[in-house]
């Protein structure tokens, strides 16, 4: 099932949502809490990580990456075959995005380690394609290609990161973006500081490092 925001022919309270031609790339989500139904929150399909509010699609599994010494959940991935999309939220202001000035710090660390970050237009607005050498267990040097995603919302920053083959090839890309479409993000009325990170937590039950069916 997915998400259709409340009120969605109304016109956005700022310009955040907005690309370069005046789309509001959020019409048909990811979402902000107050916009979709409490009960649609809550149903059986939906995995609730505290801000972040998932519906993998089948096939799919839920990773959490948790800080060993702290236990604090990261990041969120879902992977499927040989692709996953990694998720994270961070506060912003209420009245302007961050996705443009975190996507040139994005570009710039990229080029740091010897990669490449070139700007892409893509269904959620202007994203990133990088090329960064990796090395693996063996000691043996690749270039990953990745696309990083951000869609700005009300007070928040979804950052989606596309890996594998769905990085590179549209027909696996589809489920990845479908997913971050239907992803809700729960800001919270509490005052935060731009850039902090919005509190992940495990599902009831869930182990660190133990995937789940999504």
């Amino acid at each position: 099932m997915i998400f259709r925001r409340k009120g969605k022919n109304d016109e956005p309270e700022t310009g955040e949502n907005l690309d370069e031609t005046g789309t509001d790339v959020r019409a048909e989500g990811p979402f902000d809490s107050t916009e979709v139904d409490a009960d649609d929150l809550e149903a059986e399909d939906r995995i609730d990580l505290g801000a972040l509010v998932v519906t993998g699609m089948p096939g799919m599994e839920l990773g959490l990456q948790v800080d060993e010494q702290s236990g604090v959940v990261q990041a969120v991935l879902l992977m499927l075959d040989d692709s996953a999309l990694e998720l994270r939220a961070f506060a912003a202001p209420k009245t302007s995005g961050i996705w443009d000035e975190v996507r040139q710090e994005i570009a710039g660390e990229a080029a740091r380690m010897g990669g490449t970050a070139t700007e892409s237009d893509g269904p959620f607005g202007t994203e990133l394609v990088l090329v960064v050498p990796v090395e693996d267990p063996e000691g043996q040097v690749f270039s990953q290609t990745s696309r990083v995603i951000g869609v700005d919302g009300p007070r928040w920053l979804l950052r989606g990161t596309v890996l594998g083959r769905a990085a590179v090839e549209a027909d696996a890309a589809e489920p990845m973006e479908a997913t971050l479409r239907n992803t809700v993000v729960v800001r919270g009325n509490e005052p935060m500081a731009v850039r902090e990170s919005l509190p992940l937590q495990m599902p009831p039950g869930a182990q660190p490092n133990e995937p789940e069916e999504a």
